[in-house]
């Protein structure tokens, strides 16, 4: 019944709401054809996580930056790694660590003696895939740096703004806050995350599965590049045509209104919980990726569904509990869970 109720028509007022969808459809079916490649690449190297895998791809495809969160040894890297590497253009990795400088991000000016000129040279964050690999153990100011790159796609740079390839996506991983050296990440910073995807311990037969495929080779699995930034590009020219019907629209505001205010929904329980609501950043982000979750179904509009399965990930690092919350065990991933089952789903 929810395809059939969200499915476009024609109805009054809407022109041929239908036809355009079959329309975008039929592109959608075409540009996206390469992500096949990409999936089935990455399916090579890896065993399991393909939600890990199609949140990367939703973040991607809805321009966006991505973090993932999740203890050592649980193929992180090796994700971001593998999945940059089949989409071709530049890719750069940068070890986050307690005594990195923003230049080490950004890059610096260089004095050549002989010449007796300045001369700048970039950092590694002119790359098209930039991964920030365990960002929450930098000190303040790289992640200052970092913030002007994800937001405004430039960087200052020997006194001039300089602007970021295109595609630009941060895709970062961190350890949890309570391990030994880490830090809490600025929330304005955690804000411009896009999606926030928890990487969890494999299956036991997935485990088992790695264990083999790991002891018959001792090298490092590889990739091969399937795809051109171009088709990247071309995907996301596509998003803003997926259609998303105005009851689905209010769901979205109505479930990120419901983040800042539990008791109107009715779960005053949750009233002093919360400290901070997602904004409405968030309410923008829940639909672009939506339209990406859309996409990747190869459907023109967007179901009730695409937005439950986005809404966890979206929501997640931008809902802030009280101390009330904390001293009681309530965590932001069990508020949220309330708020999807209060909220009413069209």
């Amino acid at each position: 019944m929810e395809d059939a109720r969200h499915a476009p028509t024609d109805r009054a007022g809407e022109g041929h709401v239908s036809t355009d969808v079959a329309a975008v459809t039929a592109r959608i079916q075409e540009r996206g054809a390469f992500l096949a490649d990409v999936v089935r690449e990455l399916e090579s190297v890896l065993v399991g996580q393909r939600a890990l895998v199609d949140g990367l791809l939703v973040g991607l495809l809805a321009d966006g930056h991505v973090l993932l969160e999740g203890l050592p040894g649980l193929a992180k890297t090796l994700t971001v790694k593998s999945l940059a590497r089949t989409l071709g253009g530049t890719f750069r990795r940068i070890q986050f660590t307690p005594d990195l400088l923003p230049s080490d991000l950004v890059g610096t000016e260089v004095f050549d003696a002989a010449e007796s000129t300045w001369s700048v040279r970039e950092g590694p964050v002119f790359a098209n895939v930039l991964l920030a690999d365990e960002i929450n153990r930098a000190p303040a100011k790289v992640q200052s740096a970092l913030l002007e790159a994800m937001e405004e796609r430039q960087v200052s740079l020997a006194g001039e703004t300089r602007a970021l390839p295109d595609p630009f996506c941060v895709l970062a991983t961190q350890n949890p806050v309570e391990q030994e050296g880490t830090y809490p990440l600025p929330e304005a910073q955690v804000d411009r995350f896009l999606l926030k995807i928890v990487v969890d311990y494999p299956t036991r037969d997935e485990e088992r599965a790695i264990v083999d495929r790991m002891g018959a080779t001792r090298r490092t699995p590889t990739v091969r590049t399937v795809a051109r930034t171009q088709d990247l590009l071309a995907a996301r020219a596509v998003l803003d045509d997926i259609f998303v019907d105005p009851v689905l629209r209010d769901y979205v505001v109505d479930l990120v209104r419901a983040s800042r205010d539990p008791a109107a929904v009715g779960l005053r329980d949750l009233a002093g919980l919360v400290q901070y609501g997602a904004s409405p950043r968030a309410s923008i982000a829940l639909v672009r990726a939506a339209r990406a979750t859309a996409f990747l179904d190869g459907r023109g509009f967007v179901l009730p569904k695409d937005v439950k399965q986005v809404a966890r990930p979206v929501l997640r690092h931008r809902l802030t509990t009280t101390f009330e919350a904390e001293a009681e065990g309530v965590t932001s991933e069990q508020v949220l869970e309330r708020l999807l089952e209060a909220v009413p789903v069209p």
